[in-house]
């Protein structure tokens, strides 16, 4: 772990974050749809790399802080129904009850298949090139499981 906190650039409030992720599902379908799986993967790449630029250098440097406290502020902010454990081997987030998921699935009824990839490859890319391995196991309907251990 680094020894100074970083800041924490992703905590924006506000009321329309939930419906964002009713965009985010029709835009998932609609690339998948028109360009292919591989295609929606690399934009989820990018984001891990490009949009989540200061929770990757802080991976990169050895420091989960940031990202423990991204969960934190996200699940708390929308009523997540989760629990963060921090180990001294791991790090893990089960989710119980995801409410980007939840929230989709009452807007417009139905959740794109390819919905939690947008998890899975953007942790994925936070954690290129750091210490860490970040893998993400769907559990469920809007549920899963994201464990953060340091790479072999």
């Amino acid at each position: 772990m680094a020894s100074q906190e970083s800041p924490m650039r992703y905590e924006e409030d506000g009321n329309v974050h939930l419906d964002f992720h009713g965009a985010a599902n029709t835009t998932i379908d609609f690339i998948v749809e028109r360009f292919g799986v591989e295609a929606m993967d690399e934009i989820f790449r990018k984001v891990g790399r490009d949009v989540y630029v200061s929770i990757r250098n802080d991976l990169i440097a050895g420091d989960t802080r940031q990202l423990v406290r991204h969960w934190r502020h996200f699940f708390d902010r929308e009523s997540g129904d989760y629990d963060i454990e921090v180990g001294d081997d791991q790090i893990v987030l089960t989710v119980r009850r995801c409410p980007a998921w939840h929230h989709v699935k009452g807007l417009v009824g139905h959740v794109s298949p390819h919905f939690c990839d947008q998890t899975s490859r953007t942790n994925e890319a936070m954690a290129e090139g750091s210490p860490y391995a970040i893998d993400t196991e769907i559990t469920g309907e809007g549920s899963c499981r994201q464990v953060i251990r340091r790479r072999a």
